[in-house]
């Protein structure tokens, strides 16, 4: 399908239901000064000034599908705990919906607590577990998955390794989406990389594609980024292979062609959570019926604008939209 403008392309983003499946977690930031080193260990003392929580992992992506007017519908768990009050009380308040998510006691909210001084991050914290979802874990994701699948037009596995996607739940998420004709998509992690046969588009970084297929694949080398894609492709029997190159920009492999998009030139805050955006537009616009290589332009595009901000942030909509129209990217 073609596109005369971005402003039709978003008009056709708002009319989807984007199904997020995949480990949701809270962005937590501290920001302060530091002045001395304790005199309890050799450390800095940080002063707080500012602190803020956010959305965060697959939650991220479904602010970023809201974003770009599309309606998000995340389905994962979350503990019975603070965190996991807060996650829910977010998403009411941001009118993202949360029938697709599982209040656990059998697990905690995922918090990821980076203490920054300006842009520079001093220290994390993790609080997780990352164990595989009990039986009744997944039998109640699962149903929530099949009863929300119908009245989706696209589906992202956002997979961060901590025990919400597992070997079966994607065989039969995928399985009953191309029963029904929608489209699927993924950002992998180890732990899961070779399960997603069938998907209609695998994305991972250049990082995991080099540890998922155990291949030493170099950048400035397409030959071989091209090689490796065609294996993946094969060995998952995927539509498409979408490959974040970094400063390289992103290559795309469908069945017919491939394409090397080459990164803008940007001022780098912090890649955190671009990879987050680049699938949710990679989705929207597989979904709005874009052709490979310009769902990959524009999620080149988007990447490269939420890296100019500080912490995980979801993608501007008008930032995005006027570079698209400087771009002529749908023409």
């Amino acid at each position: 399908m073609s596109f005369n403008s971005a402003q039709e392309l978003f008009k056709a983003f708002s009319k989807l239901k984007v199904l997020v499946i995949g480990d949701v977690m809270v962005d937590s930031y501290v920001w302060g000064k530091v002045s001395r080193i304790s005199p309890e260990a050799p450390v800095p003392v940080v002063l707080a000034e500012k602190k803020e929580k956010r959305l965060g992992g697959a939650a991220n992506v479904a602010l970023n599908v809201q974003a770009m007017g599309a309606t998000p519908i995340p389905c994962s768990i979350v503990g019975d705990d603070l965190d996991g009050e807060f996650f829910l009380n977010r998403l009411n308040e941001r009118k993202i919906p949360s029938k697709g998510v599982i209040t656990s006691t059998e697990r905690v909210t995922t918090v990821k607590e980076r203490v920054l001084q300006g842009s520079h991050q001093m220290i994390r914290v993790d609080t997780e577990s990352d164990k595989e979802m009990s039986k009744i874990e997944h039998k109640s994701l699962l149903a929530h998955i099949k009863n929300l699948l119908p009245e989706s037009d696209v589906v992202i596995f956002e997979d961060y390794d901590k025990g919400v996607i597992n070997e079966k739940l994607i065989a039969e998420t995928i399985a009953e989406a191309n029963r029904l004709g929608i489209p699927t998509v993924v950002d992998p992690k180890k732990r899961n990389f070779m399960d997603y046969k069938g998907a209609t588009l695998f994305k991972p970084n250049l990082k995991e594609l080099r540890e998922g297929l155990k291949v030493d694949c170099d950048p400035t080398d397409m030959k071989s980024i091209e090689a490796a894609a065609k294996t993946l492709q094969e060995v998952l029997d995927a539509k498409m292979v979408m490959v974040t190159l970094s400063e390289h920009g992103v290559f795309i492999k469908d069945n017919g062609s491939s394409h090397l998009i080459p990164a803008h030139v940007r001022h780098i805050s912090d890649v955190s959570g671009a990879g987050d955006t680049v699938i949710s537009v990679v989705a929207c616009g597989l979904a709005a019926g874009l052709d490979a290589k310009r769902t990959a332009s524009l999620a080149n595009l988007a990447g490269g604008l939420v890296c100019e901000h500080v912490g995980v942030v979801p993608i501007d909509k008008a930032e995005l939209s006027k570079e698209v129209e400087e771009e002529n990217l749908l023409q």
